[in-house]
Parts: structure tokens; sequence; C-alpha cells
């Protein structure tokens, strides 16, 4: 299969050094017999930064994807989170992980949810420290971290977070973890980017979407993007891969990007990491 980009991603540059594709491909919810299929096909659009999750099932099917596709490892941005009921044993969580993925270097590890009634969040980034010393993860970081969470992080580490990977379309913008994030430098990375696809039927965002000859989905991701965020949206179908990817072809004025940033409406659509106490996820 053709493996080569149809369009260059703009890539941003962690406070660790490491440089991350702003736009990625996610694989939430994509069953783990379909994942190799989807993945490949996100590899041939173009997208060389894969975002999955041990709590997704489908670790193994994004690592037979990589294998499969035949590019270079070195051209690959590969995250995956630690899973949330095993935030006490997080070295042997990543060595699953890795075997699981098949490589040797995970590029970005993330804690996928701070689950605030275990008290182990700190646990387990002490131990994500130590694999980062070892050259094991070019990157760490947290996902769904609110600011109070942030703060007893980063008073009980010794690193600061790369990313913070959160719930973050027009309709819920999170700004307040947002900005406590960005203060830290820590970047924000939006999950559920077009809130599931139903920020797409906003008024705002198709009247751009016409005046730009773009879709409504890159309208939204042209917004992230225009606003330094990174992001991850995700398709099972090969033709709306490469229409999301083209997101990076479209800048939006400021006066666009406040239009569409004035559609914050608190709607938020996943759990609420103040609560979520799924320990098993």
């Amino acid at each position: 299969m053709s493996t080569e980009p149809k369009v260059i991603v703009p890539e941003l540059t962690l406070n660790n050094g490491v440089t991350i594709p702003q736009l990625g491909f996610g694989v939430f919810q994509v069953p783990p017999e379909e994942t190799q299929r989807i993945v490949e096909d996100a590899l041939a659009a173009g997208y060389r930064h894969i975002d999955t999750a041990a709590a997704y099932g489908n670790e193994a099917g994004v690592g037979a994807a990589i294998a499969a596709s035949g590019i270079p490892r070195e051209e690959l941005f590969i995250t995956t989170k630690l899973r949330n009921g095993e935030q006490g044993s997080a070295a042997a969580a990543f060595e699953n992980s890795r075997r699981a993925l098949g490589v040797d270097i995970v590029d970005l590890y993330l804690i996928h949810w701070p689950v605030p009634s275990q008290g182990l969040f700190v646990q387990a980034w002490n131990a994500m420290e130590k694999l980062y010393a070892k050259g094991a993860i070019r990157a760490i970081g947290v996902s769904n971290f609110l600011p109070a969470n942030l703060e007893t992080l980063l008073a009980g580490g010794s690193m600061t977070p790369a990313v913070n990977q959160i719930e973050l379309h027009p309709t819920f913008q999170q700004e307040d973890v947002a900005a406590k994030s960005r203060s830290h430098g820590i970047e924000i990375e939006a999950y559920s980017p077009l809130g599931q696809g139903s920020d797409l039927s906003a008024e705002t965002v198709r009247t751009l979407a016409q005046k730009h000859g773009a879709t409504p989905a890159q309208v939204v991701l042209a917004w992230h993007l225009g606003r330094g965020t990174i992001v991850i949206p995700k398709s099972a179908d090969s033709s709306r891969m490469r229409e999301n990817l083209a997101a990076v072809t479209l800048t939006l004025s400021a006066e666009e990007l406040a239009a569409v940033g004035s559609l914050e409406a608190g709607q938020r659509i996943g759990a609420d990491p103040a609560t979520a106490a799924f320990a098993q996820m």
C-alpha cells in the first residue's frame, strides 16, 4: 500500500524537546478485530501519530498495523495509556503494553484517568519517571487531569507532564484545565475533538465550512490546530480519514477562531474526572 503522506502535518515541541505531530489518529472504541485494518488505512492516508490505550483492548492491532505498514519506526509517534486498575503496578503494565504494540520504545505514555479515590496516580507517575529515565518512553504525561490533580502530581513527582489529554471540543472547552496545564508548559491534547459528531451541526461551523469549501469536521479540526491543540480524530472510513487529515491545510482567521470558540456550552460527553471511579478500565 502507498504510505506517502499527502499533506504535511505540523509538529509541536513538548517540554522535554520531543516533537509530536499535532494531528493524529485515535482508536478509542475501535473493535480489536478491526483495529489492524483501520490503522493500516490511517497510516496509508498519511497519519504518523496513533493514539491507543491498554483499556481499549486494541494495542495488539495497532502493533500489527505498524509492523505491516513497513513505515520506519522513527517516522511514527505512538501513544498508549496506563489502565486505571494498574496504577499500582505501572512498570509491569507498561511492559504489557510495549509487548502488545511490538515496539521497544513508546513515544508517549499517559496516566489514563486520575481516579483520585484510589490515591495511586502519584505512585504511578513515579514509576513512569523511572521508565522515562531508562529510555523506554520518550515522553510521559496524563489524561483527564483536573487542576487539583495536576497540583498533587507536580508536588509528588520530579517531572512535569508533557501532555494533558482531555475531552475538548467547541461546546466543551475546559478553559480552566487548559490554562492550568499550559501555565506549567503542559501541552493540551483533545479527545472527542468533534464532540463525537454533535458539534458539526452548529450553524457557525456549517457556515464556515461553506465559506471555505471544507467539511464541518475540517473546520472544527482547524479550530483546534489554530489554538495550538494536539488533536486525535477517529474514523473507520478511509475517505473520511483523508478529509480529516486535510484539515491541516485550512487556516481560520482570528475572528473565525473566536466564532467557533463562542459555541462553548459546557456540554461534557464523557465521564467527569472528579468523580470517575472505574478502577478496572
